[in-house]
């Protein structure tokens, strides 16, 4: 069944996303395929005191194609396009925020390259963004 995405404007995500530190965490390993399920987390420091903030955000390989495509032609099309130009799709799908790349599957490198274009894409600098990935 092939996903449906809807974009996610990026300056409708949340404001810390583009403020703080901000780390990406597997909620499984990367070899479970197109689809990776993860979360942003960031500590926020709001009048002093520390708060604790989260974000589903999956990565969506979309060209993986068996037993039958991922997404649509248009969507590949698209996500394929916005990679060019150095950008990510940033969108919804099953009430999840997936960041959505070209590939079948994740390596750390595009993990980190996928990582990368969304905090451009949200104004932070790349270097506040980490990765916290799982084996297996």
């Amino acid at each position: 069944m092939q996903a449906t995405l809807t974009d996610i404007d990026p300056f409708d995500l949340p404001e810390w996303l583009g403020t703080g530190d901000v780390v990406w965490r597997a909620d499984a390993g990367l070899q479970t395929g197109h689809l990776v399920r993860g979360r942003l987390t960031a500590e926020t420091v709001p009048d002093g005191s520390t708060a604790s903030e989260e974000i589903v955000c999956d990565l969506l390989a979309v060209d993986e194609a068996y037993p039958a495509p991922v997404v649509d032609d248009a969507t590949r099309l698209r996500v394929h396009q916005a990679w060019r130009h150095g950008q990510v799709v940033i969108g919804e799908h099953d009430s999840r925020m997936v960041l959505a790349v070209p590939g079948t599957r994740f390596g750390p490198e595009l993990v980190l390259e996928a990582l990368s274009r969304l905090a451009r894409a949200v104004g932070a600098r790349a270097e506040r963004y980490a990765a916290l990935l799982r084996l297996g």
